[in-house]
């Protein structure tokens, strides 16, 4: 299993899926962690080559993708994730003639705004995704819409190679919280008043993540809803500037503005998405959102985006409300967003109903066990 991410450092989306994919995995098959990082005894650890010190990202990314590839002698498969490690998975299945499989979680060309990031570099992870993906021996998309994505965006790609996996959820791991004002609870520490309704975000800051659409639309929700937004590790300075200068405009306007920099463990995760009315995931591009599992599981309603793979997720007024994002008229978007947030936390009969149908859902279609059979399959299916 090749990866950037893994326990414990564990930024989004493709990290908790590497992370729970290899401890179900591991219960069918033996599973050997490839990732970059800091050292830890779980997994094999690859750094770029320090004769690249200041180069750009992209660049040193790779020098670590040659470090793995070596390091992966012996596989029977070669399992990568994000453009990260996919050229460390293409060398390795060219090197030892092995089968090369790639999960895609996104798609380069759909996130033009890493340029910002990355510079040069972008042109360089999107080529490295580009040749991952065509000569992979089978592609896992995590969503039916991210099939398609990754169809349209790689016409070379044969579709009979191409499968789809979703993204799951432990929910005894996500799960409602009885008090989730406790002594220890972050939303005890923040102040934040319990007998007032609770809007929640959880992600990092970037541009896909549609973080600005939401406290823009956030000027516009009823005076009594609090909002509660764990966001932090912006992908550059400038993005983060520009949170920052937004979120103080909307605290001088409005009360109730709780802002949470840190990444929070997740008990205090759990507390904050079972304490809220709903949940908002804005994003403007999203595969699948393994984000609105979490807050389902815990029996919190959902507002989000009508994106990528979060219909998969999100049933329009049965787990909460999807909302149309067109990039021509992002006020239309965040008028919206903010109409419906409105619209749910105003019946909270409703809501509570739509939160009890997440946790439902989310128990029924998204285990992760399932997940790891599915993935097996895919192996074997290139091992024959």
């Amino acid at each position: 299993m090749m990866t950037r991410e893994y326990p414990p450092e564990v930024y989004g989306g493709a990290g908790v899926h590497v992370t729970e994919l290899v401890r179900h995995l591991r219960d069918l098959a033996t599973v050997d962690v490839h990732c970059m990082g800091a050292e830890r005894d779980t997994a094999r650890v690859y750094s770029p080559d320090p004769g690249l010190a200041g180069a750009n990202a992209a660049i040193t990314t790779l020098s670590a993708d040659l470090r793995m590839v070596v390091g992966a002698e012996g596989a029977d498969v070669v399992h990568s994730h994000t453009w990260y490690t996919g050229l460390a998975g293409h060398l390795a299945g060219q090197l030892y003639g092995i089968p090369h499989i790639l999960t895609a979680h996104s798609l380069e060309p759909s996130r033009p705004w890493k340029a910002e990031q990355l510079g040069g570099g972008y042109r360089v992870s999107s080529w490295v995704e580009r040749n991952a993906v065509e000569y992979a021996d089978a592609v896992i998309a995590v969503s039916s819409g991210m099939r398609n994505d990754v169809c349209t965006t790689y016409p070379r790609l044969d579709p009979g190679r191409v499968h789809v996996v979703r993204n799951g959820i432990d929910t005894t791991r996500w799960h409602p919280v009885d008090d989730p004002f406790g002594p220890d609870s972050t939303l005890t520490a923040l102040g934040v008043d319990p007998t007032r309704p609770i809007v929640a975000f959880v992600g990092r800051i970037t541009r896909q993540k549609g973080v600005a659409h939401l406290v823009a639309a956030a000027h516009d929700f009823d005076q009594e809803i609090q909002l509660v937004l764990c966001a932090g590790a912006p992908d550059t300075p400038e993005i983060g500037a520009e949170i920052e200068t937004a979120v103080a405009e909307l605290s001088a306007s409005r009360p109730g503005v709780y802002w949470v920099r840190e990444m929070l463990p997740l008990p205090r995760i759990r507390e904050i998405l079972s304490a809220a009315t709903v949940f908002v995931c804005p994003s403007v591009y999203e595969p699948l959102g393994i984000v609105n599992l979490e807050a389902m599981a815990c029996g919190t309603a959902v507002v989000a985006s009508e994106v990528g793979g979060i219909p998969e997720v999100v049933r329009d007024h049965v787990t909460g409300r999807l909302v149309p994002y067109d990039p021509v008229d992002p006020k239309a978007f965040e008028h919206d967003l903010a109409e419906a947030v409105n619209a749910v936390v105003g019946d909270p009969a409703a809501a509570a109903v739509m939160g009890r149908a997440g946790r439902d859902r989310a128990e029924a279609e998204f285990s992760w066990s399932s997940i790891a059979e599915q993935t097996l399959a895919v192996y074997q299916s290139v091992l024959r």
